[in-house]
């Protein structure tokens, strides 16, 4: 089921009133039924993979329980490591199979030895990174000590399957989801509210800026080869555009669709196309995965700790492991190891945590400086998700190849029939910046003119109706 489909404008208010009406107040109730409805809700895409994250949610709950019985470390060390080796099989078999195999086989026949072998041919379980990684931060955050068990089912199987962040994320943590799932809540006005302009602006993310630039961007990489550098250039900047509306489109409504019911997610994108850095854009894009990350890979590998060359390694490990993540394909691979480069000059000379406010605070406009230094890395980000969004290295570099040229110079091909498409970015932009420094774009509460207030949403509303594409599937479902 799709946030941006009749299917959930139906279901969304159905489980509400009966969240908030039929339960009379009961959390366990309410989690009953949001159980069920994150079921039903998992279930519309392929019902057959609910036994896979039922299957997961048992086993993670079960091993959660027998390391906090386990009478010793050993017997406790068991249970994490069959809990993390089921959890991470799973996600090899189901994700990763085929790329191994057919990398293996590559390889062996460039030394010239001829391997025959077979592919799965299965369905990659939409949501599978996130839901694993959800329940492998439990486990890991259990083994380590850092929170006891939960020994109700329906509170953990909660936690790992609350339907808005069951496919795209955010990646939550046990420490901070469910103790709010353990707990009564209390229907709160404003916070629905709030949540309800969350959605409305990922849904204006989603429908006008990253559908429409899905159209120009797929044509534009598919022919590649006979187009000009200026269009080339243009497609790169359209589908940076179009993966952030789309996954901070998803974002949005996640966090607004679970506000309506009392629980705060994290958050999952604070306005990264504002960074003056490439460490700044890291802070800003995907938090939930790059905190994730940083908890449980880089600081037990030893973060920073023990002098430059392990910081420098860890790194390195963290930027590559984050591009395998998203997909098994090298590209994913190689789009890490550009991050991580890019990355490096700013680790050595300990510039990477410089940058931690939001640009031109207290100011209306940035400086000279800060657009340049926001342009820069916006550009070196685009250039990365080039390589991203290409079928293998090879197009990924003659797409680069294609750029570098100099029809870099003349007008783009697109130029007239995008004009539409671009006037929405630069409104998304705008908007953006004038609220960068709020938790979201639409919070604007602050508004006591109740007029102006809707006619904002009412403009809102009639662009997605009058401009939205509706054609396209969340980029992030692939992951």
């Amino acid at each position: 089921m799709l946030f941006n489909s009749i299917d959930f404008a139906i279901f969304l208010p159905i489980v509400f009133l009966l969240y908030w009406f039929a339960s009379k107040g009961n959390f366990k109730l309410q989690n009953i039924l949001l159980l069920a409805a994150s079921y039903f809700f998992y279930g519309c895409w392929d019902w057959r993979f609910l036994f896979l994250l039922m299957f997961s949610t048992g086993l993670d709950y079960f091993t959660g329980l027998k390391m906090a019985d386990a009478p010793d470390k050993k017997s406790k060390r068991f249970w994490f490591w069959l809990s993390v080796c089921v959890n991470l099989g799973f996600l090899g078999v189901f994700k990763y199979y085929n790329f191994f195999i057919t990398s293996f086989a590559e390889a062996l026949l460039h030394v010239g030895v001829q391997a025959h072998y077979s592919t799965l041919q299965v369905i990659l379980p939409v949501g599978i990174s996130f839901y694993t990684f959800h329940g492998l931060s439990y486990v890991i955050d259990i083994y380590n000590d850092r929170i006891k068990p939960e020994r109700n089912f329906i509170h953990y199987s909660v936690f790992v399957c609350f339907f808005p962040l069951l496919v795209a994320g955010p990646i939550e943590r046990a420490t901070h989801l469910l103790p709010q799932i353990t707990r009564k809540r209390e229907f709160d006005y404003s916070k629905a509210v709030d949540g309800l302009r969350q959605i409305l602006w990922g849904l204006f993310k989603k429908i006008v800026i990253a559908d429409n630039c899905a159209t120009y961007v797929n044509d534009i990489f598919a022919h590649y080869q006979t187009q000009s550098g200026s269009t080339l250039l243009l497609g790169g900047v359209f589908f940076a555009f179009q993966i952030y509306g789309d996954f901070s489109g998803y974002s949005d409504i996640a966090l607004g669709t679970a506000r309506l019911f009392g629980i705060e997610l994290l958050r999952n994108f604070a306005f990264p196309y504002f960074s003056r850095d490439i460490a700044e854009f890291w802070r800003r894009w995907h938090i939930s995965l790059t905190t994730w990350f940083r908890d449980y890979v880089y600081i037990p590998l030893g973060g920073s700790r023990g002098g430059k060359w392990k910081s420098v390694r860890n790194t390195f490990i963290i930027f590559l492991v984050s591009g395998f993540w998203h997909g098994a394909n090298w590209t994913f691979i190689v789009w890490g190891a550009y991050h991580a480069v890019l990355f490096m000059p700013l680790l050595l000379l300990q510039k990477n945590r410089r940058n931690t406010d939001m640009v031109a605070h207290g100011r209306i406009l940035p400086s000279l400086k800060e657009i340049f230094q926001i342009s820069t890395t916006f550009i070196l980000v685009v250039f990365g998700w080039v390589i991203f969004r290409a079928e293998n290295i090879g197009k990924a570099l003659e797409y680069i190849s294609g750029i570098m040229t100099y029809s870099l110079f003349s007008l783009p091909t697109y130029a007239v029939g995008m004009s539409k498409t671009i006037c929405f970015i630069v409104l998304l932009i705008l908007v953006e910046w004038i609220q960068r420094e709020k938790k979201h774009a639409l919070e604007i509460q602050q508004l006591k003119n109740k007029i102006l207030r809707w006619t904002v949403y009412y403009a809102i509303v009639m662009i997605i109706l009058e401009f939205g594409a509706y054609s396209q599937s969340f980029i992030y479902f692939q992951f």
